[in-house]
Order: C-alpha cells, then structure tokens, then sequence
C-alpha cells in the first residue's frame, strides 16, 4: 500500500509518508482509501489564471513555473485546511472537491471560506509579481455543488476524481467569474446563502446551455446568526423537555447553578431547545451568552472558549481592543498582573507592545481557570452560558470549559451544552449535569408540524403523508424535504401557503440531509460501512445473519452504538432496524 492509497476518515488528508499509521494533519487511524466508485454530495471548485496564454507570454517557461508552483502549492494547502481534496492541475490553476472522498456535511461552506482565502493568497503572490516581473497576476474561481460519482479512474496513475454534470458546472462557474472574484451557481448559493454575503442574482448565458442558469458572486462570509431569529414555526412537543429546562433556569436563579447537556442526532431540535431557553431567559431578564463549534474549525484552539467569554464580558461588541481591555479590567476582581495578560491573549486583545508571560501551557490553563472561575463566583446576578454543537468543539477550548463547569453550581448560572450521541468527550461527563435526549416527534405531532409548514391547500396536504414517512419525527428533516419540493417547483407559493399544481410526486432526500448523513456514514471504519451499504440492500428491516451472507466480516455493534440502526428483536434470534428511513436511503 502506497501512501497515496490511504486517507484521513476524520479530516481527509492523505498520507504523506509511506507506511504512516497516523494522520499528519489531526492524528486520526489512516485507513484504506476505498477505490470503487461512490455517489457522493461535494462541492468542487475550479480556479484559473486570468489571461495565463499572456502571463505565460510575458513570463517564458522558467518563471512562469516558479510562480504557477507557489500558486498551486499555496492553493492546495487552503484546501486542505479546510478539509478538501486537490482533484488536479489544470495547467493554469487547480480543481478541488470538497465531501470527497469523506463526506462533509458542510462541503459548501468550506470550499467557499477556501476560495476566500485562495483570493487572499493570490494577492499576495500578485503584489510580489507586479514589484518583480510588472505582469498583473489574477485569479478566477468557480463553485458548484451537487451529486458526482468519485473514485479511482482506471488502474494507472490517473488517480481519484470525479466525474458528472456538476464538475462541468464548476467549470462554467469560474469562466464566467470576474478576475479576482468568486461565482457561485445556484445550489451552492443555495446552500450557504444564511452563511456568507453574496450579491445579487446574475442571469448568465453559458455555452451549452439552452437556457439562462443564475449565479451570484461571493462577496465575503457574514457573522454567524446566532441564537436570534431562528424561530420559524410554532414548537411542536417538548413539552417535557421544555418544563424540565424552565425548572431548571428557576432552580439556577435562585442561586442552584446548573448545568444541562440537550443530546440528539442532526436535525432532532437541539438548536430549537436553545432558542426556546433564550426566551424564556430573557423573559425573566437574563442575558444569555452564547459560542457555538464547527467542523472546519476543529482543529483551531481556543476558538469556541474565546467566543464564549469574549461574549461573556461584553467584548464582542467592541471594535476598539483598547475599550475592550478597560471593560475586561473593570469585571475581573483580585490581582490583575499576569494573569490578566494571559487572559486578554486569550481573547484576542492583548496590547502588542506588552508581551504576555511565558509560561508553561498547562500553568496558563490553569491560571486563565482560576481568573474566570473567580470572576464567574463574584458575579451576583443570574446568566445562561451556551455552547452549540460541542461535537466539534477544539480540545483546548473543550479542557478549559470542563475546567470552568466545576463552579457553575456555586453561581445563579445555567449552562447549556448541546451536542450529538457519538461525541464522548469532556463537556459529556460533567458530574451532575441533566441530560435533556432528544426523541423523534410522534406522528401527531410530525403531521401538525408539516401541516404549518405546507399549509392548508388540499393539492400540497396530499403529499404530507410521504413527508412524514421520509422525515420520520425529525423536525429538521421535515423542513428540508418541503424547501426541496419548492426549490424544485413541485410546491408553488410560500411557507405555509403552497399549493401543488401538478401531480404529487416522490419525495426525494434533499442534499443537505444526503451530505449530513453521508458524513455520518464516512465517519465508519471499513468493515462497518461495509455492513451499513450490505444492509441497506436488505431493506428497513434485517436479520443478523444477511449482512454477513453478502459481505463475511460484519460490524453491527458499532453500527448501533453510532445509532444508525437500532436492535429491535432479541430472541429467536436478533433483527434489527434503520434508525431513519433516510439513513437506509442514503447508505
């Protein structure tokens, strides 16, 4: 096995050292990059050099080399930071593909935030070339994402690609880009469209194509939503779940810190418990600060725990680093040397002509611990802290907040963590946390919520009944299945008012629910996908024995621990079942 033959299942770097075990980039197992072909969901980004036949002109061979390697090389590390692959060079620039050849449930957002930061570096290299060679040096880059089939092309060098309409598009995409700028098709914008700043629609007419397509130009990535303006529909049941948060928060103000840990698969309504909770803190007039993890940032430290108490001191609304260390300096309480150094390095506002102490990392973390938990038991009147999606949460930020939890219950805090079953760390085993699990709506509730969601037209009522079937009580499934419809114009109108003009249709898995549970998927080891894509052929339902008879080696003990099927007969003998409908779908 060579070592372009094994891949990162957590982050997708390939080996970079023959015979390596390890990832170089996040330490995960290397494993065997599966050579047959996949479906995958990805989004693949095309960049090229503007004019490279009068660069090249203007350059001859040997330079234009140097500069094209420091391009490519630069190009590719940024898509490999953000957890993409190099697809190949094109002679003038690059393609890459992101959700291949390990899912990513947001491969949009990543090869947008790389096309950004390809820009950047382009400019860079750009400044250089114009003071050195007087030649003006600019980059086109294209996005498009959608369904591709990936893997080994042949049994030669020609390597991993992929292949289908959606390479084409990206194509198109960035030779209608303007120099120096990022175009994106519609189902990327689509796709990112609450996350990044784009312009306007453009209707463009490309070669081989009958009609006009729509693209938008990527103009920036916008500040996260928060927890504010997320509420779209009326809450359908937690009604338990509800009373125990509300209980909780009461028990905390009245000086009882707590902390409560919201679990549930993707989809399920942990976002939905936050933004329930932020309502009733502010109800009652408490502030709620919030930090939240993703995926493609991992890997960075301290970023979910800076977020958080940047928030939690006032700072995230001040621009001015100098304002921000006045107000920091007025709510910490005791000695303020070095530790106060520490902290304002921490937060991102230290004053550069003072250095902080050098100090050993495990004497700052324990510092910084004891600084902010002093701060957290001075203060005297009631807060709800939250971190989101703790799944994905850096180690560093991850040690700090299970160092910070042990005070909460000498405050009037409620902290408020959400994260999925198959994170097993730190921030999962604070003693004496509630644990708020998640369930799948029941079909009441499911119907009453897809009702508000279709509205009362009797033509769209018709197809509630196969939306309840594929969402399978998941809230966010059910969403995403009826915008899918009106993204496809089987559903005409407007959320709550749509009418369906022509014959109901089958309903179909959205490509986001299809990424998010590809990724879930891509997360298993060999033997254990294997198992999942033997079963999935079976159906629903499925016997022990019938995997085994289709593939020999079977793993359906992880496969349940990671709660993508579910045990459902013990004796005579064992049968088990699809945790979603989707899931099978997808597999």
């Amino acid at each position: 096995m060579t070592a372009a033959g094994l891949v990162c299942t957590s982050c997708g770097a390939e080996a970079s050292r023959a015979g390596a075990k390890f990832c170089d980039a996040c330490g995960s197992p290397l494993s065997a990059r599966e050579s047959h072909a996949e479906f995958k969901q990805v989004t693949v980004l095309f960049a090229d050099v503007v004019g490279s036949m009068e660069v090249a002109a203007a350059l001859g061979a040997e330079r234009l080399r140097e500069i094209m390697t420091t391009l490519v090389e630069s190009s590719a590390a940024v898509v490999q930071r953000y957890g993409g692959t190099v697809d190949k060079f094109t002679g003038d620039g690059i393609m890459a593909v992101f959700g291949a050849p390990i899912a990513l449930e947001d491969h949009a957002i990543r090869a947008c935030l790389a096309a950004l930061d390809i820009q950047k570096e382009t400019e860079a290299l750009a400044a250089e070339v114009e003071r050195s060679d007087a030649v003006t040096l600019k980059l086109r880059i294209g996005l498009n994402s959608g369904e591709v089939i990936v893997g080994e092309i042949g049994s030669g060098p020609l390597g991993y690609t992929a292949i289908g309409e959606q390479v084409g598009m990206a194509q198109r995409m960035e030779s209608v880009a303007p120099p120096g700028g990022v175009t994106l098709s519609e189902s990327t914008a689509r796709l990112v469209v609450n996350s990044a700043v784009l312009g306007e629609v453009e209707t463009l007419h490309i070669k081989g194509f009958a009609t006009p397509i729509h693209a938008r130009r990527l103009l920036g990535i916008g500040p996260h939503h928060g927890i504010s303006g997320r509420v779209a529909t009326t809450l359908v049941g937690r009604r338990w779940e509800m009373a125990a948060v509300e209980g909780v928060l009461e028990r905390s103000i009245d000086g009882h810190g707590s902390v409560i840990d919201v679990v549930g698969p993707p989809g399920i309504g942990k976002s939905r418990i936050v933004a329930e909770t932020t309502a009733l803190a502010a109800s009652r007039g408490v502030p709620v600060f919030w930090t939240f993890c993703e995926s493609h940032a991992s890997e960075i430290p301290f970023q979910a725990v800076a977020r958080l108490l940047r928030a939690a001191f006032g700072l995230h609304e001040l621009a001015d680093d100098e304002a921000a260390r006045a107000r920091l300096r007025s709510q910490v309480v005791g000695p303020q040397g070095e530790d106060l150094l520490l902290l304002e390095d921490l937060l991102g506002i230290r004053d550069p002509m003072v250095s902080p102490p050098d100090i050993a990392p495990d004497a700052r973390r324990r510092r910084l611990t004891a600084l902010v938990n002093g701060a957290s038991l001075a203060r005297s009147t009631p807060a709800v802290y939250v971190i989101e999606d703790a799944h994905w949460i850096d180690q560093v930020s991850e040690s700090m907040v299970a160092d910070f939890l042990p005070v909460i219950p000498q405050t009037h805090s409620l902290v408020l963590v959400t994260y999925r079953p198959d994170y097993c760390g730190a921030l999962s085993r604070t003693p004496g946390a509630q644990m708020i699990t998640l369930a799948p709506l029941n079909d009441s509730e499911s119907a009453a919520l897809i009702g508000e969601l279709l509205g009362p037209d009797t033509s769209a009522a018709g197809l509630t009944g196969q939306i309840a079937e594929r969402a399978a009580g998941n809230p966010f499934f059910a969403q995403e299945i009826v915008r899918d419809l009106a993204d496809r114009e089987i559903l005409h109108g407007r959320r709550g008012a749509y009418v369906c003009p022509g014959r109901p249709t089958e309903v179909s898995v959205p490509a986001t629910l299809q990424a998010a549970i590809a990724a879930r998927i891509d997360r298993l080891d060999g033997v254990a996908k294997q198992t999942l894509n033997a079963a999935s052929v079976i159906g629903l339902r499925f016997d022990a024995d019938l995997p085994a008879e289709l593939v020999g080696d079977i793993a359906l003990t992880e496969l349940v621990q990671a709660e993508l099927i579910d045990q459902v007969r013990f004796t005579p003998r064992a049968e088990y079942a699809f945790h979603h409908p989707l899931i099978r779908t997808v597999a």
